[in-house]
């Protein structure tokens, strides 16, 4: 059985087609930069690299661009779209009504925009995605796969807002938490490079990317993050403010005379590195200036290692201890200087980093040193695996 993968991220699409009869990835893929002036797509079919530079002006353009590409004989990934038995979409935001991954209907659609004002970057286009591949792929069984399902063995200390209880009670406004697919990928997975039971672990799992969270994640189960209600909060992000003192927004609302959607997009879309930097939405750009010596590039991403540093600190805490920290996510994954950068206000707790062990990209290593008190891994995320395992499970079972 040959399972289509689609990740719609807040500027992405990354897509894989595994052959589940051995987990086999046919073609890994990930078309960037979605609805900017430099849209590219790059993949891998079979261990060959390609890329094409294609414009996508939203997220139907580029799935089609997609489905056209997996059919091209030139790259011999599938004869047809016939070949296709199931597709798994990763959704963002399932509120408490899902908690686990579900076979796609009508009323699941109407669900998921329900939960649009919690996700806004993110569920939008999840929904674009699944309402343009059931125009061309119509009969073919389709799964939802949440970022909150891992989240839901959050205890009520770690989810409650401190604000009037009947908010909860009346709208569910309590926290979350999202990536969830990729910490329930990675912390399984760095369990299975130590060769050791997750049940034995305290991990912290650190996805820094366009989007960034952290998971404390103890005995294989979340029990704290740092995205909330929604993916704008936590540790600051690509585009994303993160955290901050909520009287600023009413303050900025009165002083700027902006409305709720104003206040919004600004938060969203405006904000992190980028609101600070004023270079880029995109980490590379910042990375550049910021060697370069751009001021407002190194305040930007030294306030945020602090900000992460000072998460991990905090989920010590909660865990009572680490063994493992991991890094993940574009930025986790490939940011050698990020993660020093974060890795270097841990000293304090015994926990070294190897400067040579770090000098990789996007490898499983790793990179602490061998006195370390915790272990510091590079951990690629699959979040398509875990959906491509989920949606084979519901499929299995109509």
């Amino acid at each position: 059985m040959k399972i289509l993968v689609l990740n719609c991220g807040s500027s992405s699409l990354k897509f894989q087609v595994i052959d589940m009869e051995n987990e086999e990835r046919i073609v890994k893929g990930n078309y960037e930069r979605i609805g900017g002036k430099r849209s590219c797509l790059r993949f891998n079919v079979r261990g060959e690299k390609y890329e094409k530079e294609k414009a996508a002006r939203n997220y139907e353009e580029a799935i089609k661009t997609v489905l056209k590409l997996i059919q091209d004989e030139k790259y011999n990934i599938i004869n047809s779209l016939d070949d296709i038995s199931a597709v798994g979409h990763r959704i963002v935001h399932g509120g408490e009504k899902y908690s686990e991954s579900v076979l796609i209907t009508d009323e699941v659609i109407k669900e998921i925009e329900k939960c649009i004002p919690l996700a806004p970057l993110h569920n939008p286009e999840g929904i674009e995605g699944i309402k343009a591949t059931r125009k061309v792929l119509k009969d073919i069984p389709m799964v939802a796969v949440f970022d909150t399902a891992f989240h839901q063995t959050l205890p009520p200390m770690a989810y409650i807002y401190q604000i009037p209880y009947k908010y909860y009670e009346k709208y569910k406004i309590r926290k979350y938490g999202f990536h969830g697919t990729s910490h329930k990928y990675v912390s399984n997975r760095v369990a299975q490079i130590v060769g050791e039971d997750i049940k034995k672990l305290k991990i912290i799992n650190c996805h820094i990317g366009q989007g960034a969270s952290i998971c404390a994640i103890d005995k294989g189960k979340s029990v704290d993050t740092t995205m909330g209600l929604t993916p704008t909060a936590g540790i600051p992000m690509a585009t994303r403010s993160g955290d901050i003192d909520p009287a600023i927004i009413p303050y900025i609302m009165r002083i700027e005379d902006l409305d709720a959607n104003e206040i919004e997009s600004m938060l969203n879309k405006k904000s992190g590195a980028w609101g600070v930097s004023g270079v880029s939405e995109d980490y590379r750009d910042i990375e550049r200036e910021y060697e370069n010596g751009d001021k407002r590039s190194i305040l930007a991403l030294d306030t945020q290692a602090y900000k992460i540093a000072q998460t991990i600190a905090s989920y010590i805490v909660t865990l009572q201890g680490v063994d493992i920290i991991t890094f993940s996510g574009g930025v986790g994954e490939k940011g050698i200087d990020a993660r020093a950068r974060i890795c270097k206000y841990l000293e304090c707790f015994g926990i070294k980093l190897d400067k040579d062990r770090n000098n990789i990209r996007a490898e499983e290593r790793l990179i602490s040193t061998d006195d370390s008190k915790a272990k510091l891994y590079v951990v690629p995320t699959n979040e398509e695996l875990m959906i491509a395992r989920d949606t084979l499970n519901i499929v299995n079972n109509l």
